[in-house]
């Protein structure tokens, strides 16, 4: 039996986004957009088509500030898991 690596251990998405197919920057957009309007410090997991999606959303969420918690490259097309930030008191 393999253990889980890395940050996938014990966190279960509370939101999936199913981008595949959809464009850059839409992706991107959409993402943020769902991301804002989830609770802080909840789990977002976006599925995402390989090429040009995979190399500039995570890239762009990261410089927007939103953590990249895990990337997992699901044959076809990858998983990625993307925290909203806690809000600062």
């Amino acid at each position: 039996m393999s253990k889980p690596t890395g940050s996938t251990i014990n966190q279960t998405p509370d939101a999936q986004l199913d981008l595949r197919g959809t464009p850059c920057p839409i992706n991107f957009v959409r993402t943020k957009l769902r991301l804002e309007q989830m609770t802080p410090g909840s789990l977002l997991e976006v599925w995402l088509d390989p090429g040009e999606p995979i190399e500039q959303v995570p890239d762009s969420l990261a410089m927007a500030g939103y953590p990249i918690e895990a990337l997992d490259d699901r044959k076809g097309y990858f998983a990625l898991r993307v925290r909203r930030p806690q809000v600062s008191a």
